[in-house]
């Protein structure tokens, strides 16, 4: 299907009416990423640009600044929201937040370790003043996208997506979790850390923190395994020492895993009519799924 605009132009309009907004320049600043959220480092001015490219997105984005905002204060080791008054805001008809540039340096391999070592300390936090919302439906970001886009796939992809969507809703209400609900990240995989050069490693992207089942942030790294390749089993096993709980005795980690696997399709959903490598990742996601080939790996946004 034909390309119906530039999304990166789009969201360079954007990031440049963001620097008038706040008064910062913004001519060199650095692409980190164009997935869920364009993300612009400006080392220079010490902060990153996120634009959400869920025009949804201004709930989700005003949580995830003030649970960031508490965690740092408590000590937590998390990315932290720039000093810029009335933030989210909407330009350009997107979700934009300003954060804190942090410095960072390549991660090691065992990071698994640290995030099962962050989760324990983030699921350990006591309730917070103003709570996030509720977790309670894992798929309402691919259900709204396949709404908002119901051109874009063919009519035999559409109808088996809504059909398993619905299918994963109904097996979601009838899992029993065995811990009770608190603060999850909601994207709990190692990708979403960051090591500093004094050696911190601090937990990033926040889009999705709720209160919701502990255990959806620990099947993330059961999901990137089977779909990636990654971490490996040893560096799984550490992370569940360092979380300690072992999720993988759990009869409900299996609908997890696809829950996740049908809910991480919404940015490409929303992207693959500007940007060729969603429409092509979006067609070979959707092809394993349907013929239920779990050995094929997927392609990261990193890898396009």
């Amino acid at each position: 299907m034909e390309l119906v605009s530039d999304i990166y132009d789009e969201m360079r309009a954007v990031l440049a009416a963001v620097g008038r907004r706040v008064n910062i320049a913004v001519e060199h600043a650095r692409l980190l990423h164009l997935h869920s959220n364009a993300i612009f480092a400006l080392p220079a001015a010490g902060v990153v640009v996120r634009i959400a490219t869920n025009p949804d997105a201004f709930d989700q984005v005003t949580a995830s600044l003030r649970v960031t905002r508490w965690l740092a204060d408590r000590g937590f080791p998390c990315v932290v929201p720039a000093d810029v008054p009335g933030q989210p805001f909407v330009e350009g008809g997107r979700v934009v937040s300003v954060w804190r540039y942090v410095p960072t340096v390549p991660r090691p391999r065992a990071i698994a370790t640290d995030l099962g070592r962050l989760l324990r300390a983030l699921h350990d936090q006591p309730a917070l003043p103003e709570p996030p919302g509720r977790f309670t439906d894992p798929l309402a970001g691919i259900a709204n996208a396949l709404d908002q886009h119901p051109d874009f796939l063919p009519s035999t992809h559409r109808r088996w997506l809504a059909s398993r969507i619905s299918q994963l809703r109904a097996a979601w209400h009838t899992l029993e979790f065995p811990h009770p609900p608190g603060l999850i990240h909601g994207d709990a995989h190692p990708g979403n850390l960051m090591r500093t050069p004094t050696g911190r490693t601090i937990l990033g992207d926040w889009d999705h923190v709720a209160i919701g089942p502990r255990e959806w942030d620990l099947a993330q790294i059961q999901y990137t395994r089977r779909r990636f390749g990654r971490p490996t089993d040893d560096e799984i096993d550490r992370f569940f020492i360092a979380y300690g709980w072992d999720l993988r005795g759990w009869p409900g980690l299996p609908t997890l895993v696809a829950i996740r696997e049908i809910s991480g399709l919404s940015p490409y959903l929303r992207t693959a009519m500007s940007k060729p490598f969603s429409a092509r990742e979006l067609a070979h996601r959707l092809d394993t799924l349907q013929r239920q080939d779990t050995a094929t790996l997927w392609n990261s946004p990193s890898a396009e």
